[in-house]
């Protein structure tokens, strides 16, 4: 799975291949020149020197769950990637912070992640990019989750499916693929139905008034222009409403409306989260150069509609939260082989983010003492918040010797709007490979990752002074741009035919770490800087496979933490800034040891069985995240069948058993440094589907 790959020479090879007279086995003209202009892309944009963890479909559809898993749930098999509530993700140290890339195109980051919008049934295959990234890779940088999309020409038809059980899950879905004249075509259409929106707040099977519905789509289509070119169009769209739960047995803490007493069971806030993406690119092979053009549309918004008087008593306000991003942009990449020993790589990307925020507020005016008063009030805050952004790089590969690669460069960016700044960064991987079985990588990257616009909201913290909003801390400066110095260290070795073992070393030097956190009811992250910050930490990676088995095991450790808050400090208490302002405190969501595994064996004819666990330390908790949560391990367990029914189609049954011990377990207990709310782990799960071919 983990991969160094000196991908030019490779990619010149399989198009010459793709374009031979005489090919070693019959294909259709249409699938060899989707295969050699697929070929030509991934050559534009390679990792070469980074680490890259790929999961490829047959992958994917062996692994409890299936094509019905999240890409989260996917990523999870990943080494240094931290289970989060609400499907986050936190890779090597950070918080979000991924860059989304489908088909060779970068995606904007949507307010709730890009995550939840991809089926797992939509993927030829999924990789998790990281380390010192080459210069084509800029603003988020934590990790890019390479996105691949099955091809209707090499893998025409599709399925149609269910798939539920417990809490009350009901998941349908749909995909189909194919050709009509030069056109191919994929597309995915699923909807879930759950009792389990949210992580709960309580240590039970079941929550309170936690139930969502999320339909979401997807649609490739591709048309060549001749034999050389083709042009692409991807979107997708996902709609979900969700009931926030609740905690049973709280006392309100305020009177309102004349009213002291009401049973927190009965609290009813919602949210309804949208994201649509649209992505148009076309593709030209001219000799020795591949270039490709794209254009890109995405549009993200989330609506929090409170409990009125319930959030009010309990919390002194109730705020309707609306916010709505547009993002639009450009992106150009090319890469001109001149001649064996050097492949020029450049481009550039231009985006422009705008963000609307509405809060609606209902509050309590405080007395001369900050007691609250019965005298309920409403107060609108609205803004927009406009980024834009420009970058560009150039790099050359650079074959020193058969078995010594330098891939080097740069990158410059600029942004405007929440902050005008720009930077220059030097890139820088050389990878060795001293015999056919071993890969030595070493890599510097300079990295520019300017702030969230989607999640950056404006506000005026005079007009809250007197209120039962009014902050302890009365300072909110503005979201600063992250510079870091990165470093990474990896040895890959193929030990025998079947087993590979790697290792990898990291550290990062970070001025302005930005960090993010939920303050609020509402499920939506605000960013934040640490005036420095230091991450360093070491994965251990192995996969097997041999036969009908297939195993693979992760462990890494690392280390997360930032000294002095330099933003949006308005979030903290006095205590909290002057204890960050002394020592170095860890983040939130530092965690020293994560694993993961998973083993396949097909056990039988058509039939595959399977298992897979995530471990974790625990996260962080406690005033300035000083103590750690306790650890946790959950264990999946699934077996499928591929059978023929009388029908004659070609139908696969499944039955999956999510945290077999069901082990209950604490993400958050509502404690530490942006984190709003207790969430706990789900419990154990038994989910069943039948598909059939089509």
């Amino acid at each position: 799975m983990n991969s160094y790959r000196v991908v030019a020479v490779v990619s010149v090879l399989l198009a010459d291949a793709a374009r031979a007279e005489e090919p070693a086995f019959e294909l259709p003209d249409l699938v060899v020149r989707s295969r050699s202009l697929d070929v030509a892309r991934n050559a534009i944009a390679p990792s070469l020197g980074a680490s890259r963890y790929e999961i490829d479909r047959e992958t994917i559809q062996k692994l409890p769950g299936g094509e019905n898993a999240r890409l989260t749930d996917v990523l999870l098999q990943a080494p240094g990637v931290v289970q989060e509530a609400f499907g986050d993700l936190h890779v090597r140290g950070d918080h979000r912070n991924l860059q989304y890339r489908v088909s060779g195109v970068l995606l904007p980051e949507a307010i709730s992640g890009f995550n939840q919008l991809f089926d797992a049934r939509a993927l030829r295959s999924v990789s998790l990019i990281t380390g010192a990234l080459p210069a084509q890779f800029g603003y988020r940088t934590a990790g890019v989750v390479d996105m691949q999309l099955r091809s209707g020409l090499e893998d025409p038809g599709g399925s149609i499916g269910v798939y539920g059980g417990s809490f009350g899950t009901i998941q349908p879905g749909a995909s189909y693929g194919g050709s009509a004249g030069p056109v191919e075509y994929f597309g995915t259409l699923s909807g879930l139905r759950s009792d389990r929106g949210f992580e709960n707040p309580t240590p039970g099977r079941t929550a309170l008034h936690n139930e969502t519905d999320q339909i979401r789509g997807l649609v490739h289509a591709a048309v060549p222009v001749g034999d050389r070119s083709r042009i692409s169009l991807i979107a997708g769209s996902m709609y979900s409403t969700y009931q926030v739960p609740n905690t049973p047995g709280l006392r309100p803490a305020f009177t309102a409306y004349g009213q002291s007493i009401f049973d927190s069971t009965d609290l009813r806030a919602r949210q309804v989260q949208r994201n649509s993406f649209a992505i148009l690119a076309g593709q030209h092979s001219l000799g020795d150069a591949d270039l490709q053009l794209s254009t890109f549309i995405r549009r993200s918004s989330i609506r929090y509609r409170p409990d009125g008087l319930g959030d009010l008593l309990f919390d002194g306000s109730a705020s309707t939260v609306a916010r709505e991003s547009l993002s639009y942009g450009t992106q150009g990449d090319a890469a001109w082989r001149l001649h064996r020993e050097h492949t020029l790589r450049g481009g550039f990307s231009l985006s422009q983010d705008t963000t609307r925020n509405v809060t609606d507020s209902t509050l309590l005016p405080l007395d001369a003492v900050g007691s609250a008063l019965d005298a309920p009030f409403n107060l609108r805050e609205a803004g927009r918040v406009r980024q834009t952004l420009f970058g560009l790089y150039l790099q050359d590969e650079w074959r020193i010797t058969d078995r010594l690669t330098l891939n080097a460069g740069g990158r410059f960016d600029t942004i405007s709007g929440i902050v005008e700044a720009s930077q220059f960064s030097p890139r820088a991987n050389l990878v060795w490979t001293p015999d056919e079985a071993t890969t030595v990588a070493l890599g510097y990257a300079r990295y520019f990752t300017p702030p969230p616009a989607e999640l950056v909201g404006a506000i005026d913290i005079a007009r809250y002074r007197g209120t039962s909003l009014q902050p302890s801390t009365q300072q909110a400066d503005p979201v600063q741009p992250e510079r870091t110095h990165y470093v990474n260290l990896g040895i890959r070795r193929r030990v025998t035919e079947s087993l590979t073992l790697g290792i990898e070393a990291y550290g990062r030097s970070v001025e302005d770490m930005q960090d993010l956190g939920q303050f609020g009811r509402a499920y939506v992250f605000s960013p934040y800087n640490y005036r420095r910050g230091r991450v360093y930490g070491t994965e251990l990676t192995a996969d097997w496979r041999q036969g009908p088995w297939r195993v693979y095991g992760n462990l890494s450790v690392s280390r997360s933490e930032g000294r002095g808050l330099v933003s949006n400090q308005y979030f903290w208490s006095p205590a909290e800034l002057a204890q960050i302002r002394r020592k170095w405190v860890r983040t939130d969501h530092d965690q020293l040891l994560t694993g993961s595994a998973g083993a396949a064996y097909e056990a039988w004819e058509g039939g595959t069985l399977s298992s897979s666990l995530v471990y974790g330390s625990g996260m962080r908790k406690g005033f300035a995240n000083s103590e750690v949560m306790t650890p946790y391990l959950t264990v999946n367990l699934g077996v499928s069948q591929r059978l023929t029914l009388p029908d004659g189609g070609a139908w696969t049954l499944r039955f999956d058993v999510i945290n077999l011990f069901d082990r209950g377990y604490q993400l958050r207990d509502g404690t530490g440094i942006g984190v709003g709310a207790p969430q706990y782990g789900m419990r154990r799960g038994f989910f069943a589907g039948l598909s059939r071919a089509i």
